[in-house]
């Protein structure tokens, strides 16, 4: 590899991926600036994906029995010849200059070791949940650190030798989980540095009901990074952990205990009040930005469904914490520790 190789390789791993995934590589194929080459995983899908991916890929990798998109990323990733591995999701579409601006920000800064984009402001599936969704990630990330402390791989670049250096994605993440986010904390303890380019900024396809997103909030996000900061013993204050959302989380718990307690005793709606009030006012940036992107209507929406992911998140955070000091516990006063 030369040194001032900034050559690209998108690798993309994909199972029934369908419509979005035509558009995905649809989009890649109007890029300004080509890629060295495109390799694709079909992760065990059944329907039309292999096809489709023969139709744009470069190159095609198949396996017949799903083996989790961290997995399948290093399978891809050890196939590829680019200095710069670009991952994106399925479904996700790239704007044109995705590629000139990632090789930019690695050619202003030597040192750089990662990047990574957000969301656009424009959800492509129009139902509420899915424009909430996908602007609530665009602000977060848009508000957040450009000196990044994690790692996304809806659209997100690495220099191939720091990814093979790191040993890739952790494969113990057997479903689309936070591989990405823990791969960048090992980034970070190596002293590599990752940036968030906030001008880099790409179309999620995905359509988002109510089920979906809970579950995928709850137990592909919250419980599985709740365990990562136990394990690391690192909180991050930037993105979704910053002070303000950690004092929201603590808020929000004892609002619902007051408003459960105002059955009883209705002198509780006052604190209640005073509570949702103070909620409101932290969260003021937030709301302004939905009312700015989306009118008044679409803000008093969002605001139920913003506490409530305070309430789940906080939630998980907390039972993975219990449970970890639980069996703390028992582990010290084991039989064999009292004998």
């Amino acid at each position: 590899m030369k040194p001032d190789d900034l050559s690209v390789s998108i690798i993309i791993p994909v199972h029934n991926g369908g419509s979005h995934f035509r558009k995905c590589l649809d989009s890649i194929k109007a890029s300004k600036i080509p890629p060295k080459e495109i390799l694709v995983l079909v992760d065990g899908a059944v329907d039309e994906s292999s096809a489709i991916a023969r139709e744009f890929a470069t190159k095609v990798l198949e396996v017949s029995v799903p083996m989790g998109p961290a997995r399948g990323r290093n399978l891809a990733a050890s196939s590829a010849t680019g200095a710069i591995l670009l991952f994106v999701d399925a479904d996700v579409m790239i704007p044109p200059d995705t590629i000139g601006l990632i090789v930019e920000a690695f050619k202003g800064n030597p040192r750089l070791s990662a990047v990574f984009g957000s969301y656009d402001d424009l959800p492509y599936e129009r139902n509420f949940l899915s424009q909430y969704k996908n602007l609530f990630h665009h602000y977060i990330h848009q508000t957040s650190n450009e000196e990044a402390s994690t790692f996304w791989t809806g659209c997100g670049a690495i220099r191939r030798y720091v990814f093979m250096e790191m040993g890739g994605f952790d494969e113990g993440y057997r479903y689309p989980c936070i591989e990405d986010v823990e791969l960048g904390y090992r980034l970070k303890r190596s002293g590599s540095q990752i940036s968030l380019l906030k001008s880099l900024q790409v179309k999620h396809l995905k359509r988002w009901e109510a089920f979906s997103l809970i579950k995928t909030d709850v137990f592909c996000r919250a419980v599985p990074w709740s365990q990562l900061i136990l394990q690391e013993g690192y909180l991050p204050h930037d993105l979704n952990f910053k002070a303000k959302s950690r004092a929201c989380v603590v808020l929000i718990e004892f609002l619902v205990l007051f408003l459960i307690g105002s059955f009883q005793f209705v002198w509780l709606l006052i604190p209640s009040i005073l509570l949702a009030s103070v909620l409101f006012w932290l969260n003021r940036d937030l709301y302004c930005f939905f009312h700015e992107k989306r009118g008044f209507f679409f803000m008093l929406q969002s605001i139920p469904w913003h506490w409530l992911y305070y309430l789940y998140s906080g939630g998980a955070l907390a039972t993975v914490f219990s449970l970890h000091k639980a069996r703390s516990i028992l582990v010290r006063y084991s039989p064999r520790e009292i004998l």
